[in-house]
């Protein structure tokens, strides 16, 4: 027999990028919109990120222990830690803080298998957790920088809102979801180094768009469809949450669909929900159909019909 070769186990393709060199990427990307958090709320809203930050790692620090395989050093629960905290208002307990931490890593990261084999996003996850457990504390906007509602509170009551203000950001909200300017800059890093591209968050927001548009009856009125764009964590969701690796669909026909899925249940949730918000349910949603989508999207293998067929000459 000729010469034997050792093929090594599968995935073949490799990348100079590594877990933590992404992480610490996405890291980067999202101090704009957390120091114009800091900056719009106060110091109380550093302390809440400090809080959050140090839950998730501790909790992954201490779980490593236990199992004797440490993975804090890539860095994934401060990304964790960092999401979770942009998603809670500044008023909240730093308890329930802390508590939504471990929640993130302990239940939704860790007992699942780690990174890579959680089946949702662990910082939405923490969020709605919190929500639901908290909806008092959740939803108090209320702080020394704002007193009144949160621009998609206003747009629910048929109050009119200031778009521009909506874009800087100088409305209340939670920690990282107000400043449209912040949150763009670090998705143009996230794209410019190819951590994320377009097709999750861009079919996301145009199929929203389209969908405000249709149903939210304002018909196509630039003041209304901007206000909902720049409102909530709609570019949070979109840009840093829904783009995760590990709860989006690896097919890119599923990418897409994904994407139109999320747009079509956050419009659901604003338009027709009793609530102003709804892009965390809509996104942990769409985490529990990835494999479902992934079915229905996987390509066909080369020499081969769908179902596994083999072609005949």
């Amino acid at each position: 027999m000729g010469k034997l070769y050792k093929v090594s186990s599968n995935p073949h393709i490799r990348s100079g990028m590594t877990t933590s060199g992404i992480m610490l990427a996405v890291i980067v990307a999202l101090m704009p919109a957390t120091g114009f958090g800091i900056y719009n709320f106060g110091i109380r809203a550093l302390f809440v990120v400090l809080v959050t930050v140090a839950s998730t790692v501790l909790t992954e620090f201490l779980y490593g222990l236990f199992r004797k395989k440490m993975t804090i050093t890539d860095l994934s629960a401060v990304v964790t830690g960092l999401l979770l905290a942009l998603n809670l208002p500044v008023t909240i307990p730093f308890w329930m803080a802390a508590l939504g931490g471990v929640f993130a890593i302990l239940v939704v990261k860790m007992l699942f298998g780690g990174l890579g084999q959680n089946f949702m996003n662990p910082a939405l996850a923490a969020r709605c957790f919190l929500l639901i457990s908290f909806p008092v504390q959740m939803t108090a906007f209320a702080c020394d920088a704002y007193t009144g509602a949160t621009p998609l509170a206003a747009l629910k009551a048929g109050e009119s809102v200031n778009a521009l203000d909506m874009v800087i950001g100088r409305t209340a909200g939670t920690i990282g979801e107000t400043s449209l300017v912040a949150l763009a800059v670090g998705a143009c890093l996230l794209i410019l180094l190819g951590i994320i591209d377009l097709r999750v968050p861009g079919t996301y927001l145009v199929t929203f768009a389209v969908f405000v548009i249709l149903f939210g009856g304002h018909r196509v009125d630039p003041a209304y469809l901007s206000a909902h764009l720049a409102g909530g964590g709609l570019m949070l969701g979109a840009f840093f949450m829904a783009t995760d690796y590990v709860t989006r669909p690896v097919t890119i026909k599923g990418q897409y669909v994904y994407g139109m899925f999320l747009g079509l249940m956050t419009g659901i949730f604003r338009i027709f929900g009793p609530g102003a918000e709804g892009v965390s349910y809509a996104i942990i949603l769409g985490n529990l159909l990835v494999p479902l989508i992934e079915k229905y999207t996987r390509p066909v293998a080369f020499g081969y019909r769908k179902g596994g067929k083999r072609r005949e000459k």
